[in-house]
C-alpha cells in the first residue's frame, strides 16, 4: 500500500527543489544585468586624455600671475627666478568628463619612461579645478614656487637645457571615481615650442588593460 503521506513529502520537497533552483538562476541572471547596466553606467563617465591635435585651437591658460596661450598638439614651459610654469593641451577621448586632479614632474626624464607611476601621495594637487568636456580639447597645467626644492631646480636645468620632459597627470570622472594617471612627455622642437605626446596610462580605481 503507497505511503501517500511520504509521497506527499517527497513530492513538496521536489517541487521546493525546483523553485530554489529557478529563484537562484533568477537572482544570477538579474545580478549579471545589473553588473553589465552597472559597467554601461560607468563606460559613459569615463575620460581618457590625450594630447591635443596639431589642428586644434590654441588653449589660453592662466596662472594667477602669468598668461600663457598653448597651441595645439603643444605645452609651455617657462622658468623664471619665483616660479617654473608648465601647461599643455589635451583632448578627452573617453566619453565622460575629465576632472583634473594632481600632477606629477619627473627629476630625472631618461628614467622616468621605464619608470612606473610615483605614488599617489606624492603628486601636487592642483588649487583648482579644471574639467574636459567629452570629445573636447581643454588644458593641464601645474606651476613649481618652491625655489629650494630639488625639483625646482631640476625642472628649471631641464627647460633651459630643452631637455625632454616627463609629467603625470591624476584625472578622474565628475562623480569622483575612475581615476588615472596619463603619462605625458613634453619634447623641445626647433621653433623653441614643445610638442606633447602621451605614453602610459594607469587605472587607479580598476583593473589596467594590460
Amino acid at each position: 500500500m503507497a505511503d501517500w503521506v511520504t509521497i506527499s513529502s517527497l513530492a513538496t520537497a521536489g517541487g521546493t527543489l525546483v523553485l530554489a533552483g529557478a529563484t537562484f538562476a533568477s537572482v544570477r541572471s538579474a545580478n549579471r544585468a545589473a553588473r553589465v547596466a552597472e559597467q554601461s553606467m560607468l563606460v559613459g563617465l569615463r575620460p581618457l586624455l590625450v594630447p591635443s591635435r596639431l589642428t586644434d585651437a590654441p588653449q589660453k591658460i592662466g596662472f594667477v600671475d602669468r598668461w600663457f596661450v598653448a597651441p595645439g598638439g603643444g605645452g609651455i614651459a617657462e622658468p623664471t627666478d619665483e616660479a617654473v610654469y608648465l601647461a599643455f593641451g589635451v583632448r578627452n577621448a573617453g566619453a565622460g568628463i575629465a576632472v583634473l586632479h594632481g600632477w606629477y614632474v619627473y627629476l630625472d626624464a631618461g628614467t622616468a619612461a621605464a619608470a612606473d607611476r610615483a605614488p599617489l601621495e606624492e603628486f601636487h594637487m592642483l588649487t583648482r579645478d579644471i574639467y574636459i568636456p567629452p570629445s573636447d580639447v581643454g588644458f593641464w597645467q601645474g606651476a613649481l614656487r618652491d625655489p629650494a626644492a630639488p625639483e625646482f631646480a631640476a625642472a628649471r636645468a631641464a627647460i633651459e637645457a630643452r631637455e625632454r620632459l616627463i609629467i603625470d597627470v591624476l584625472y578622474g570622472d565628475h562623480e569622483g571615481g575612475q581615476r588615472v594617471v596619463t603619462r605625458f612627455s613634453m619634447t623641445s622642437r626647433d621653433d623653441d615650442g614643445w610638442m606633447v605626446s602621451a605614453a602610459r596610462h594607469w587605472n587607479i580605481d580598476r583593473a589596467d588593460p594590460r
